[in-house]
């Protein structure tokens, strides 16, 4: 929790004052049934109504003033928590945001969401209602013994001696539960993942006729979160009956006491109403405490996983170094990387490109193609081997300052709910005339133009679109802002043969100045490469032309084989 701490201390003053009004509306709360006593045992036997009207009038401004405090209170104390959870949900989304690929590996993404969602809303439960119990509770409950203590020390003893097996109660449940609640959380995560698979793939299931098995799927993992919240609640359930009937067999017991003791004249049965009033109150505080035990826990649980992700160390910072003498653009130095440091996706790759060249990459599923692109983008580290871009090693260079170089499709991207301009601007300074272009270059303005132009609204995740189109949008945001590297990663997978030899020719020709990175399946996409480097379970099996490849890389061979037809290989080999 002490990682927390720093978002509530700005909130101290503010969380005071909520917290001294709570104290003055609990004290008018335990100045009520001490009236009453007073009242009962010496106005009533006078018989003047003028006093017994004056001190109903105390007690009921005393009932008011404790009814306002504590709205007023709560009011304040949902407003700072909410600030406080605000807070604490910004710099957590801004974390995972900046996260390295690695850390966001090892978090998982549907653990990144409940730590934001759930985790979230538990520490603003706990903030909540630590303002609004976890004062009043106390002061309640000590003030009200200490009241009774002047009152009549024989029946408090009565009273007290119930409150230590509440206490070892509640230690002994939070204890339990704490390790179950965070366990919990585990499992909730595991239910998002899947609900996230299941949403993401939902047309593929219904495709493959899965329905069924995704349904048994969901159904496992919701009775494994089902059965681990019954435990939990099984044990706190423990915790406010337990109370209860301790604290009632302490009622019951004072009642007796205070019947003996009435009939022996060492009380009065003012007393006795009062004490009853107040034992209703330390019931009532004490189980209010409990409460905020049980949210403690879960507090506790949450705040340990907010606060993991908070304290990640940051991942891949500059690391100053020398510049090499090189007139390549990019250069992969001996490079070999493992993401979970076990087997080699990648080993011993190099090469080199020239400023304005095209590197074309093929190769089978798994064969680390889109590797090489996350390394060079350096959402990884390599693991030995260096990457240069003008002579500059990446990891040298402000990772603002590194993406800014390129332009991206991933094999996975996405299009957002907005219109198809605001998709390709996505939230950058890129004029109209540039939007246009990029847009004609990715042969996009067919379709733009047919559906209204630029202003065309495009549904969540592009789902109103063909696979084409959304390749075709996905291309124009990465050349609007006329990057210095261009990387397509299978990003023409889904246009026809024509309009992917269309664009090919206008990147030729309007973006000549870009280095050009092409990962295809394709043979015909990447034939008019500089250069064409063959991938095979990590390792480069071939590199060169397309002329040179034919004759030298057997596997490239027969991919071009497959694809075009013996007569054309020949041909342009």
């Amino acid at each position: 929790m002490k990682d927390i701490f720093r978002y509530i201390r700005p909130f101290l003053g503010y969380i005071s004052v909520t917290l001294a009004i709570k104290f003055v509306a609990s004290i008018m709360e335990l100045l009520i049934p001490s009236i009453l006593a007073t009242i009962i045992d010496d106005i009533v036997p006078t018989g003047d109504r003028g006093k017994i009207l004056l001190w109903g009038g105390v007690m009921a401004l005393c009932a008011l003033t404790a009814l306002l405090g504590n709205i007023f209170a709560n009011r304040m104390a949902a407003k700072s928590a909410g600030s406080i959870t605000e807070n604490i949900r910004h710099d957590l989304f801004s974390k995972i945001t900046y996260l390295s690929a690695r850390q966001l590996d090892g978090f998982t993404i549907p653990s990144a969401v409940s730590r934001l969602t759930t985790d979230t809303y538990n520490l603003n439960q706990l903030f909540a209602r630590m303002q609004r119990i976890g004062v009043r509770g106390p002061i309640l409950l000590i003030g009200g013994i200490i009241i009774t203590l002047m009152m009549d020390t024989g029946l408090t003893l009565v009273l007290v001696t119930t409150l230590p097996v509440i206490a070892l109660l509640v230690y002994l449940v939070t204890k339990k539960s704490v390790p179950l609640y965070t366990k919990q959380q585990s499992v909730l995560d595991k239910m998002v993942r899947v609900v996230q698979e299941n949403i993401t793939g939902a047309r593929v299931i219904k495709a493959l006729s899965k329905t069924e098995y995704e349904k048994g799927r969901y159904d496992s993992v919701n009775n494994e979160l089902a059965d681990t919240e019954q435990h939990v609640g099984s044990i706190m359930a423990v915790t406010n009956p337990g109370s209860s009937l301790i604290l009632n067999l302490g009622l019951t017991a004072v009642v007796a006491v205070g019947a003996f003791r009435m009939n022996a004249g060492v009380t009065t049965p003012g007393v006795i109403i009062a004490f009853l009033n107040y034992f209703t109150i330390i019931l009532n505080a004490m189980l209010g405490i409990t409460r905020i035990f049980v949210m403690c826990s879960k507090g506790e649980a949450s705040a340990k996983r907010v606060a993991e992700v908070l304290k990640a160390p940051e991942d891949l910072g500059v690391i100053p170094m020398p510049k090499a003498e090189t007139d390549s653009h990019i250069v992969f130095d001996h490079v070999t990387f493992s993401y979970e440091k076990i087997k080699n996706n990648l080993e011993d790759i190099s090469f080199s490109l020239g400023h304005g060249q095209t590197l074309g990459i093929i190769g089978a599923t798994g064969s680390g193609k889109s590797t090489i692109i996350n390394l060079l983008m350096r959402f990884y580290d390599t693991d030995s081997g260096r990457i240069l871009i003008d002579g500059e090693d990446i990891r040298s260079i402000p990772k603002e300052e590194l993406y800014r170089k390129f332009g991206v499709v991933f094999q996975n991207d996405f299009l957002f709910a907005d219109t198809i301009a605001e998709n390709i601007r996505y939230f950058r300074d890129i004029p109209d005339s540039q939007l246009e272009a990029a847009i004609k270059t990715a042969q996009a303005k067919s379709f733009t133009d047919s559906a209204g132009g630029a202003g065309y609204h495009v549904s969540a995740r592009g789902n109103n679109l063909s696979g084409g189109q959304k390749q075709r949008l996905l291309i124009a945001r990465a050349l609007a802002a006329n990057p210095e590297i261009l990387v397509l990663d299978d990003s023409s997978s889904a246009l026809d043969y024509r309009t992917d030899a269309v664009l090919r020719k206008e990147l030729a020709a309007g973006y000549s100045s870009s280095t050009l990175i092409i990962i295809a399946q394709r043979i015909s996409s990447i034939m008019g490469a500089d250069m064409i480097i063959v991938m095979e379970g990590g390792r480069m099996i071939g590199k060169g032309r397309h002329s040179e490849l034919i004759e030298s890389c057997p596997v490239y061979r027969e991919i071009a084989e497959s694809q075009m037809g013996c007569g054309e290989v020949e041909l342009n080999g």
